[in-house]
């Protein structure tokens, strides 16, 4: 058996785990969906039937004023109790056992979504949040502290296995500890034994609620990343005082939500914060969890067999691949759909208010709606484009018994993926090809690479229906000069069949444009300028990202010229521009345009002529906003089709 530490039970309280490893709370934002009850409890049984020790939900407000938007969790109400019972049940039916988050928003609530002010230890307003908060008086408080008691008691009367207190991430009782946000005098403020009084007090209420043999986690913050906040003798302190009050588990969580400082993208190293935990755990008896940024079970196994802390956290793994752990225990470690940390589908999707996905498995969350049914008729499908929509197209379509050929021009398989796998920190894109490259393997598909097609060649006769796949081609802007053989495309560049001088100016500043800046800063280059219409740069990199991506074209060094009016000329050693109404120029040993791209549907259109069959989807049918989100969801719909 593979990650033996994985595998080894442990026993939480009244509580035995299958296995060490807990899926760690996510919002996911499905309980708003129509019938979302429904669709919230088939996400838990799908990742329930797969050897995870323990889930946790999402956070359940405490309170009307503590809810972290519409769509959150609640158990406020008596209602409550039966409103979770069905999602309850089907966990256990699943074998697993299942934890309910206790929430308080704190200054993160957002008025325009409660419909209440938000409420804090002080009246200070957070940097992402437009409401400032009301300072909490001493009544407050105390019905505070009995709204996690009495959220809990419900948890326990619904089914749910545990409960854990949510005291991370920035989040009210992360507040009231650190120094940063609670300015308060009186008794719940200033020392830090009063700042500390707050969690204590809440854990204990809520181990008196719940009696002594009910499992409760305490997710405590073991490194916000915000200037002037909780130390790490404090948080030390802070750890055992909770197991003192009668925590059967420490959760470390990392990093506020306002925190300038990457703590779960791609960007960030695989286990990075572990040790954050491993030092907590020394100062405790009880187990202690070990979170963010690991996404391999062999990784995790790594973590346990230090024997320092007993359990590991992995959240959005269980979203990319649900068979995460099981496929770790029977060492098919290929064939996990491996979490990139992209935050596309899942952060970003919060953020915007709508339900989270997982760009590299876009059925998390659809459960409900994109079922795998085999095929009513097996028919043979080509497939031109082995990027990530033709990718995803093949993988489905074999899988419900299609045959299956997908041809691609290029050598290698990903299309544009193998751009973004180059990009210095973003090298988890390898694993989202390996896993197709197995994929395709596992199924039979009849992969044809370096081969290009004609509308007369008889792989095009010989197939029931195509799908055209072949994505984009880079947009030529209207520039005086621009089809000067010196000046190379961002193609040319990633694909390394051109080289740049030390002075690069880029022509572009959205996602592509950054991420070759960055590129070719890895490479060395000396000075690089991106230059561009709009003024804002990275457009169509999510809102949990961007910001990163910005600081770190800054520190790099790496000018942003946006705002300009209009483009006179170009040639492979300058760029002649209008800007703020002045005539400038942008010196430079290299030009390269990355100014968006157009459909490529040229094969398309001459299949139709033929009377064929044809399917267009991903870059071919769509270029503008296009990305690997949208690529792997449009194959994903279209196979379930075909």
């Amino acid at each position: 058996m593979g990650c033996d530490a994985l595998f080894q039970p442990l026993t939480i309280n009244n509580l035995t785990l299958r296995s060490r490893v807990i899926m760690g709370s996510m919002h996911v934002g499905l309980e708003g969906l129509e019938n979302g009850i429904h669709k919230l409890t088939e996400f838990y049984k799908r990742r329930a039937a797969f050897d995870v020790g323990l889930i946790v939900t999402g956070g359940a407000a405490v309170n009307p004023e503590g809810s972290g938007g519409l769509d959150f969790m609640t158990i406020y109400e008596d209602e409550d109790v039966e409103r979770w019972k069905p999602l309850t049940q089907g966990v256990h039916d699943e074998g697993g056992a299942i934890a309910l988050q206790l929430f308080h928003a704190g200054r993160y609530a957002y008025k325009i979504m409660t419909g209440m002010n938000p409420v804090a230890p002080s009246p200070l307003q957070s940097p992402i949040n437009p409401d400032k908060p009301a300072e909490m008086n001493h009544e407050q408080i105390l019905k505070t502290i009995d709204d996690f008691a009495q959220g809990a008691r419900r948890a326990k009367e619904a089914g749910f296995d545990a409960v854990e207190i949510m005291g991370s991430e920035g989040y009210l009782i992360n507040q009231f500890v650190s120094p940063a946000t609670n300015k308060r005098t009186d008794e719940w403020g200033g020392t830090f034994n009063n700042r500390l009084k707050f969690p204590v007090e809440i854990m204990k209420a809520v181990r008196e609620a719940v009696g002594p043999d009910y499992p409760v986690l305490f997710r405590m913050s073991g490194l916000d990343l915000i200037d002037e906040s909780t130390t790490e003798l404090e948080t030390l302190q802070w750890a055992r005082e909770i197991e003192k009050a009668g925590a059967d588990v420490l959760n470390i969580g990392i990093g506020w939500h306002e925190s300038k400082v990457p703590t779960i993208s791609m960007k960030v190293p695989r286990m990075q914060f572990v040790p954050v935990a491993e030092n907590i755990a020394k100062e405790v008896s009880i187990p202690v969890v070990a979170s963010n940024r690991i996404n391999d079970p062999r990784d995790a196994n790594k973590v346990l067999e230090e024997g320092t802390v007993q359990l590991v956290s992995m959240a959005r793994p269980f979203l990319a691949d649900p068979a995460i752990l099981t496929k770790g225990k029977e060492d098919r470690y290929d064939e996990v759909n491996t979490c990139i940390a992209c935050n596309q589908a899942c952060l970003d999707h919060v953020f915007e208010g709508k339900a989270a996905t997982c760009l590299v498995n876009p059925e998390a969350g659809r459960e409900t709606e994109l079922t795998l049914e085999p095929a009513e008729k097996t028919k043979n499908l080509l497939i031109i484009g082995a990027g990530p929509a033709g990718l995803e197209t093949a993988r489905v379509a074999a899988e419900r018994g299609h045959h299956v050929t997908l041809v691609d021009e290029k050598t290698e398989i990903g299309g544009q993926l193998n751009y973004s796998k180059q990009i210095p920190g973003k090298q988890e894109f390898y694993e989202t090809l390996r896993y197709y490259r197995v994929q395709m393997d596992k199924l039979g598909v009849d992969l044809k690479l370096g081969e290009r097609l004609s509308a007369e060649d008889p792989l095009i006769k010989e197939a029931d229906e195509i799908v055209i796949a072949t994505g984009i081609v880079p947009r030529m802007p209207e520039i005086e000069g621009v089809n000067d053989k010196n000046i190379l495309s961002y193609r040319d560049v990633f694909e390394g069949t051109a080289t740049t001088g030390s002075r690069v100016t880029i022509i572009g500043g959205g996602g592509i444009a950054c991420d070759l800046a960055l590129f070719l800063k890895g490479k060395g280059v000396e000075s690089i300028t991106l230059l561009q219409r709009s003024t804002k740069f990275a457009r169509g990199i999510g809102k949990t990202t961007r910001w990163a991506t910005l600081m770190e074209l800054k520190q790099m060094g790496i000018k942003m010229i946006g705002g300009i009016e209009a483009y006179e000329r170009i040639d492979g050693q300058s760029v002649t521009f209008i800007h703020e109404g002045e005539q400038k120029t942008a010196e430079a040993d290299t030009v390269v345009l990355a100014a968006g791209q157009l459909i490529n549907d040229e094969l398309a259109a001459a299949l139709r002529d033929e009377g064929k069959n044809v399917h267009i989807i991903g870059g071919a049918k769509d270029a503008l906003g296009l990305d690997a989100k949208k690529a792997i969801y449009d194959g994903a719909v279209l196979a379930r089709a075909l």
